[in-house]
């Protein structure tokens, strides 16, 4: 049936959802401003004097469109029959002093979130969206890991070390896609092979990468919310491949040197596995043998059961952590997606852990001594990280639902076509195309994933963030 297309106009709806985001906020347990103590460190923090010179090196950053806190930036290059790939990654440790003020709130924060209407840093923004940002034509102090590769996409040697880069350009996602799907010359013209053979690579392994779309609230100019739902650009998840690759070489010096902290991920169990089975037959497009990783990336990314697919896949991923060592390596140390040894190490202006990892790689890569403001509180990072992680989670989720709330208003007592994503008994994941939004439902009798259901809208709440469904066909009654 047609359906017009809803969005939030500025109204007394647009007014209680203002306040329902600004709600959110203030019941964060995270402080939202920092202390004059940490702006006035920040503000006269200087960074050392780098080991090299790389700013000859056209290095690029790629990042959303609008992004100011630029952890990354990249250099691609031939290297005989192979590449050479240069990951430059914001120096964060030397502008960061160990116990102090910026330090304390940083632990306090454990990681930049981001809300409807604006971010909380993880660092004051002189640092993470000006000074220790890898902005465009700038000078900027930067930690760089130099990978040589073989013809086949396969680390033959790195090296990490301190650098002062100076990035060329600062590229998004979209209009970078675009630029290469038209052929055009481009500092990112290796990264679809580059990217493509660590793809391959990953997949010998028996890694699995798992593209769900992304769920964005986006705050319109005019001042109104919307959601955006889309899947990843191939550019992105080619990018994400520098990341792994970069993240893997931490993890491997980190083991090396027998200190340090890993990103792990344990092994799906037989009960997951078989559960995703069931759920993949039901889906009419069934796993039947081969890695689960081979049957995730055999997908058709057209065909609309792909999506019910793949969030029935997301029961597989989970279980992820940070463990920490010193002196003996755990023998749990692999993240199954990326089946290898795996760190975080490439997001430092927006995750606390990486500053950690980093500083450790760069000593061990210097044959120096692991700084012991980093060895010694190395044990508090994963209850920091969990509960960041938790933080995020929860303020994104309640934003996604408040704001899903009042895109549904308009539609209060209307009845709504969805598509039924995933069956529990007898309520449906429902997935409503227009507006896009994402909810629990009754099931309607005989439904299964993938199948599309009309069903009445009887309470869209905004301040709880909660929506409620009754089967189009039901009486008052049956409420």
């Amino acid at each position: 049936m047609p359906q017009r297309r809803s969005h939030i106009a500025p109204s007394a709806v647009e007014s209680e959802l203002a306040a329902a985001l600004t709600a959110l906020r203030e019941d964060l347990d995270t402080p939202t401003e920092f202390s004059a103590e940490a702006m006035a460190e920040a503000e006269a923090a200087t960074a050392p004097e780098p080991d090299l010179d790389l700013r000859d090196v056209p290095f690029v950053t790629l990042d959303p469109l609008g992004a100011k806190d630029l952890d990354q930036a990249m250099h691609l290059a031939r290297n005989g029959s192979g590449f050479e790939v240069r990951y430059a990654i914001a120096d964060v440790p030397s502008f960061v002093t160990p116990g102090g003020a910026v330090d304390a709130s940083a632990r306090e924060r454990g990681q930049t979130l981001y809300a409807a209407d604006g971010s909380i840093p993880l660092h004051p923004r002189v640092l993470s969206e000006d000074r220790a940002s890898l902005l465009p034509e700038q000078n900027r102090p930067a930690l760089v890991w130099t990978f040589k590769l073989d013809e086949a996409g396969v680390v033959s040697e790195f090296r990490l070390e301190r650098a002062l880069i100076r990035s060329r350009a600062q590229l998004d996602y979209a209009s970078a896609q675009q630029a290469l799907d038209r052929g055009e010359e481009s500092p990112l013209s290796l990264l679809p092979l580059i990217g493509g053979l660590r793809q391959e690579l990953e997949a010998q392994r028996g890694g699995a990468s798992l593209n769900l779309p992304d769920s964005e609230v986006v705050q319109r100019e005019d001042g109104t919310y919307d959601i955006d739902r889309r899947h990843p650009l191939p550019l992105e998840d080619w990018n994400a491949q520098l990341s792994l690759m970069t993240g893997m070489a931490a993890a491997s010096l980190m083991i090396e040197a027998k200190v340090g902290v890993l990103r792990t991920m344990p092994e799906p169990d037989e009960k997951a596995f078989t559960a995703f089975r069931l759920q993949t037959e039901a889906l009419g497009r069934p796993w039947k043998d081969g890695e689960y990783g081979e049957y995730l990336r055999s997908l058709d990314r057209e065909d609309p059961l792909t999506q019910p697919v793949l969030e029935a896949a997301a029961s597989l991923f989970r279980g992820a952590g940070y463990v920490t060592f010193d002196g003996t390596v755990p023998a749990d140390i692999e993240q199954a997606a990326i089946a290898a040894a795996y760190a975080h190490a490439t997001a430092p202006l927006r995750r606390l852990v990486d500053r950690w990892a980093l500083a450790i790689c760069l000593a061990v890569s210097r044959g120096e001594e692991i700084p012991s403001w980093a060895r010694e509180s190395l044990e508090e990072l994963p209850a920091l990280m969990q509960a960041s992680g938790q933080r995020a989670s929860r303020l994104n989720a309640d934003t996604v639902n408040r704001v899903e709330a009042a895109l549904l208003t308009p539609l209060d007592g209307t009845t709504i076509e969805a598509t039924v994503i995933e069956v529990r008994e007898d309520r449906a994941t429902i997935q409503i195309a227009d507006p896009a939004v994402t909810a629990s439902a009754p099931l309607p009798a005989g439904a299964k994933p993938g199948d599309t259901v009309p069903l009445r809208l009887i309470r869209a709440d905004i301040g709880r963030g909660e929506v409620e469904f009754a089967l189009a066909d039901a009486s008052v009654a049956d409420r």
